[in-house]
């Protein structure tokens, strides 16, 4: 799941600020690479959390 929103988000948001440019592949790569670790980190920290909300919306 990480994987998949890391790559869809960064993808859209780096062609919408850079459009179609020549070096597209090298920057949406690097981005890539920086909102992965930032995607995990975000959903480390945040993941007890969810689990808690989600049990009480479920249980």
């Amino acid at each position: 799941m990480l994987l998949s929103i890391s790559s869809l988000m960064t993808l859209w948001v780096t062609y919408i600020i850079l459009g179609n440019e020549p070096e597209f592949s090298k920057l949406w790569g690097h981005s890539f690479l920086l909102a992965r670790l930032a995607a995990g980190v975000i959903l480390f920290i945040n993941s007890p959390l969810v689990q808690c909300i989600a049990l009480r919306v479920l249980g």
